[in-house]
């Protein structure tokens, strides 16, 4: 859902700080933005189709400067995702062909217009992409207009490429360019679309300040960087990935259901802190918040509202409804009715981790023996005497009913969307049998 694009009265730096999500700001950039609307930018690196949760910080902070009437651009690097950036990275990445970063970049343009108002006047956000100002830059040009206003010593006393120079991969003549080439986008964005700040996650602190060194001495002019907290959980580990790899923006790739489920699963003490960084909830808000998690833990209120209100806003207020109809489904008591709203992906984005089995619908659409549609032609029970032994002490069931004999026969009739039937061992271990 699109921010509806107000200008508020409100200190886009306080809100950061109250926030927890400032690391570092260049002096004079909190002057800079409180005598009026600023143009500033972030850069997204289209290394796939879709944005991730990883993502989510940069783009809250655009939203946040939006909000406080400043003019947000999202730089989408074309050009620098053929590069790679080697920042925070202990190995060279594989470069993508312009093929692939085309259809990355259109994915990515899409997941942006949600958050961001593209039609509100003066400041409205604007997508640029540094492919369009590379293209026709030659490698001689480059080297005479921008390598020369910077200096070998400058770039090598970054933390990103000392790290990588000493460390036993090293790094290629690509990489070590990359800041020339970031530095150079903040130039052509301050010259060219009077953008003044760069802002990024702290790791991006290196590159933005070679952008505003750039500007300094090509331009003569005066640019300036913030950065925002590396966001990671409580416990040390990396922020946005599952045991299944990345929770990804793009409900092909993460369901709604298992990204509603992702925030709901949210430990305590980072729900306290992700309330704050990933949701527009004011600080009064998320302080009663608090107050009734303090006093109700079990309740999970914050996780609660903080699943909610990212669900809706990166899918849809009908997406969170039936997340939490699938939660319930699974869970709690609701029928087996519901999976006839879902679509097959999505009924299978509820159950995927659950163990599912094939069956052949012909021979479905005969009739199969529970004992042998469990036990035989299915491993939902490694033998037909546990098969019996659990279904006549009334502890198994398909499509949420109680299994009424070992006799009972299963046809294709008992197929939820034609195509499913949902077992259960006791109350908490689901299989899913697909006839195909």
């Amino acid at each position: 859902m699109r921010e509806v694009n107000k200008i508020h009265e409100m200190n886009f730096v306080e809100e950061l700080r109250w926030r927890g999500m400032l690391h570092d700001i260049m002096p004079g950039t909190e002057e800079l933005l409180n005598k009026g609307m600023v143009s500033g930018y972030i850069g997204f690196d289209p290394t796939a189709d879709s944005l991730h949760v990883g993502h989510l910080t940069q783009i809250m902070t655009l939203i946040h400067f939006q909000r406080a009437g400043h003019r947000p651009f999202a730089l989408v690097g074309g050009a620098t995702g053929m590069v790679g950036d080697p920042s925070g990275k202990s190995a060279e990445r594989n470069l993508l062909s312009e093929e692939v970063l085309q259809k990355n970049l259109e994915g990515v343009k899409e997941q942006l217009k949600k958050f961001l108002n593209f039609d509100g006047g003066a400041n409205s956000a604007k997508m640029v992409n540094n492919y369009d100002w590379f293209k026709d830059f030659t490698f001689l040009d480059f080297i005479r207009d921008v390598g020369k206003h910077i200096t070998v010593n400058y770039m090598m006393a970054k933390d990103s490429v000392k790290k990588r120079l000493e460390g036993e991969t090293g790094m290629s003549f690509t990489e070590f360019t990359y800041q020339l080439v970031q530095g150079y986008d903040f130039y052509y964005l301050w010259k060219h679309e009077n953008c003044a700040l760069q802002m990024g996650g702290s790791d991006q602190w290196g590159n933005i300040v070679t952008g505003t060194e750039l500007v300094r001495r090509k331009g003569a002019g005066e640019a300036f960087a913030l950065t925002t907290q590396l966001i990671k959980k409580a416990d040390g580990t990396k922020f946005g990935k599952s045991e299944g790899g990345n929770i990804w923006l793009d409900r092909a790739k993460t369901s709604p259901y298992k990204f509603y489920q992702f925030w709901l699963n949210t430990s305590d003490d980072d729900a306290k802190s992700y309330i704050r960084i990933f949701t527009l909830f004011d600080e009064e808000t998320i302080k009663a918040l608090e107050a009734e998690q303090d006093a109700a833990p079990h309740q999970r209120a914050i996780q609660k509202a903080l699943a909610k209100d990212i669900t809706i806003r990166v899918h849809s207020e009908a997406e969170y409804e039936k997340a939490i109809k699938s939660s319930e489904f699974l869970f709690g008591n609701t029928g087996v009715e519901f999976l006839n709203e879902l679509n097959d992906d999505e009924v299978l984005g509820i159950f995927e981790g659950v163990p599912n089995f094939n069956v052949s619908l012909t021979e479905l659409q005969e009739g199969i023996n529970v004992v042998d549609l469990l036990a035989a032609n299915t491993a939902v029970f490694p033998s037909k005497g546990e098969a019996k032994k659990m279904i006549q002490g009334g502890g198994a069931a398909i499509n949420k009913a109680k299994i009424a004999s070992v006799d009972s026969t299963y046809s294709a009739d008992s197929l939820i969307n034609g195509k499913f039937l949902v077992v259960q061992k006791g109350k908490k271990n689901y299989f899913l049998i697909v006839a195909e």
